[in-house]
């Protein structure tokens, strides 16, 4: 039976983060999408919208190690625990694990969520569950429960899957130590890039982007509130996905450079950084209708609904063709905190056929002497060196250009011709190039 009203502490705070969690579960709700619209109807601000944000996204990007700690506290297994249960217990083990918030309060504030939103049964078996878990601190749970595999205990320790883990591994050539810093970037909250579209950067907020000569970062505001954003003149965008805008509009060509083609501009952050640097004309592709919407909103003149596959173009036609194909987005995992846990292995096969497919296109409409930038937002093998070595298999008027100086002063590319960016070596979405020129 739910205890009266009266005798139950609502915590705002942690009623949003809990919140957020049910969404995320139930709804398959995007969490950086669900939190700012609940910070704005509950009038959570400062450092109370901060904690709901702390609790939310980092209970959502811990669930793998939060789940291992629980699974040893509990009587069953946790796939028999009721969800919204265990969104509670991941929400008050994530409290007494990974912040300062005392035990006694951590507790105590979960206790009253469950009773808030579930019942008093609940309530009472979160409240022995999360005594367990405070038993031992994170360092100490985390020695009981090593694993003997490497890549287990890597996967644990940074609360990865452990295929995800291993892609990273295996995308840094086997190092376990990078892949360690690389994987324990994801759980760094990552600054808002700003790009400076036909304006200059010293008119735009924040420090200049150390890679991107258009880019500033900003530690904290809203980017909405920046006048050059509102109009158009800049955008929120990613420094390593300005980069690779950038990339393209310098690489090498001979012959005219008239026609620029996005083959998959949505939501249209590099069409409208292209367009501010293509000498002719541009024309964004996007399958979707409501994204081909998003691209004329950031300001691009020339969108066509259309599937890049078999883009509405003539074969031959494009200069210079920017391919950024949709791909696991396991490099932007630092952005979206439940991404890491809702991506599974099952998804590569589709993507990479996409991705062969839209290769495919892309030449198809290169002119000889023409340049194609081929770009994921992921390091996974399968979705950048793999398909980039099966297209030049099936097209063999196509070589492979050197990445590496389309991104001067950009340090640690590795060995290219392809360049991988990484957040803990850059501060940006670990995107991948790849460039194009057929003979």
């Amino acid at each position: 039976m739910t205890p009266p009203p009266s005798r139950i502490r609502r915590d705002p705070v942690r009623l949003t983060a809990y919140d957020v969690l049910k969404a995320v579960r139930e709804d398959d709700a995007y969490a950086n999408l669900v939190l700012p619209r609940l910070l704005r109807e509950r009038r959570l601000e400062g450092r109370d919208a901060a904690l709901a944000t702390e609790l939310a996204y980092g209970t959502l990007r811990a669930k793998g190690q939060l789940d291992a700690v629980l699974a040893a506290c509990v009587d069953r297994p946790l796939g028999q625990v009721d969800p919204p249960v265990l969104d509670v217990l991941r929400l008050g083990a994530y409290q007494l694990l990974r912040t300062r918030v005392p035990t006694h309060a951590a507790v105590s504030t979960t206790v009253d969520v469950a009773r808030t939103r579930l019942t008093a049964g609940p309530a009472a078996f979160a409240n022995a569950v999360l005594r367990k878990v405070a038993a031992q601190d994170l360092e100490a749970w985390l020695a009981q429960l090593r694993p003997a595999d490497e890549m287990d205990a890597v996967a644990l320790e940074t609360s990865h899957p452990r295929w995800i883990a291993q892609a990273y591994r295996d995308a840094l050539g086997g190092d376990v130590d990078e892949t360690r810093r690389a994987l324990a970037a994801d759980d760094e909250r990552p600054q808002v890039h700003l790009v400076a579209r036909t304006i200059d950067r010293s008119e735009l907020p924040g420090e200049p982007g150390p890679w991107s000569p258009r880019a500033t970062r900003l530690d904290g505001g809203d980017p909405g509130d920046v006048q050059a954003v509102r109009d158009g003149r800049a955008g929120v965008q990613d420094e390593g996905s300005q980069l690779m805008a950038l990339a393209l509009a310098a690489a090498p060509l001979d012959g005219p450079d008239e026609l620029w083609v996005d083959l998959c501009a949505g939501p249209g952050g590099k069409a409208a950084l292209l367009q501010s640097l293509a000498p002719g004309r541009l024309v964004a592709l996007e399958l979707q209708p409501h994204r081909a919407e998003l691209v004329r909103k950031s300001g691009v003149r020339e969108v066509v609904t259309a599937d890049g596959r078999r883009p509405p173009l003539p074969d031959g036609s494009a200069d210079r063709v920017l391919l950024d194909a949709p791909c696991s987005g396991l490099g932007a995992l630092r952005r979206r905190p439940e991404a890491r846990w809702r991506r599974q292995p099952s998804d590569l096969p589709g993507l990479t056929a996409l991705q062969g497919a839209l290769l495919d296109g892309a030449v198809r409409l290169l002119r000889p002497g023409g340049v194609l930038a081929y770009v994921t937002c992921s390091p996974h093998l399968a979705e950048t060196r793999v398909p980039v070595l099966d297209v030049l298999r099936r097209h063999p008027e196509l070589e492979q250009l050197d990445a590496r100086p389309l991104l001067p002063g950009v340090p640690h590319l590795g060995d290219g011709p392809a360049v991988q960016l990484w957040p803990h070596r850059h501060g940006t979405d670990a995107m991948f190039l790849a460039v194009l020129r057929k003979a």
